[in-house]
């Protein structure tokens, strides 16, 4: 079993079985607030035969992701199995399941959104990326027909993931997709007072 854990949108959490079906799956849309129910959603999910854990990755906001990103850490880490770090976007492409070129548009706040152009999948059963994510300014006329999306389903991201186990592939690494740098920056130097 495989459990998927992912707060780029909002709050979503799934336990995948051998042959893929969903055997559990739990969330909220809310945008903010995943501290708070990531806990309890882990809770209604958690089985003692899972074998992998899978983080989306993002593109999202730093906390959020970050959030999502320790909880799937934390419970891979207490039960002694692997994390797979899968980009969130292949979730939604995979759910999409358009033929031909399409990007998978979420919004990225400030009045942008992350784009990410796939072309059905590939002989693995995974999304297969045309274009790596970017953003772009709202409004922003894209070259492929856009899928949006405002949720993504932890089952898909966790069917991405296992899919990726069993051809041995790495669709992500260890660090989040930011896509823009955090809003805080080193302190300059302590001013000097003079006497």
């Amino acid at each position: 079993m495989i459990l998927a854990v992912d707060t780029s949108l909002g709050t979503a959490v799934a336990v995948i079985d051998a042959d893929g079906r969903t055997v559990a799956e739990v969330g909220t849309p809310d945008p903010l607030g995943h501290a708070e129910v990531i806990g309890d959603l882990l809770a209604q999910v958690a089985r003692p035969e899972i074998t992998h854990v899978v983080a989306g990755m993002g593109p999202g906001p730093f906390t959020g992701l970050r959030i999502g990103i320790a909880a799937a850490r934390a419970f891979a880490l207490g039960r002694g199995i692997p994390l797979i770090p899968v980009p969130s976007h292949f979730a939604i492409a995979l759910d999409a399941g358009i033929d031909g070129p399409f990007a998978v548009v979420t919004d990225a706040r400030r009045r942008e959104i992350a784009v990410s152009v796939f072309d059905g999948t590939d002989a693995d059963g995974i999304p297969n990326l045309l274009q790596p994510t970017r953003l772009e300014k709202q409004g922003t006329e894209l070259a492929q027909p856009e899928h949006e999306a405002t949720g993504l389903s932890a089952a898909a991201l966790a069917r991405v993931g296992a899919r990726a186990i069993a051809s041995g592939r790495t669709l992500a690494d260890a660090e989040p997709l930011y896509l823009r740098s955090p809003d805080v920056v080193q302190p300059g130097a302590p001013k000097r007072v003079g006497s």
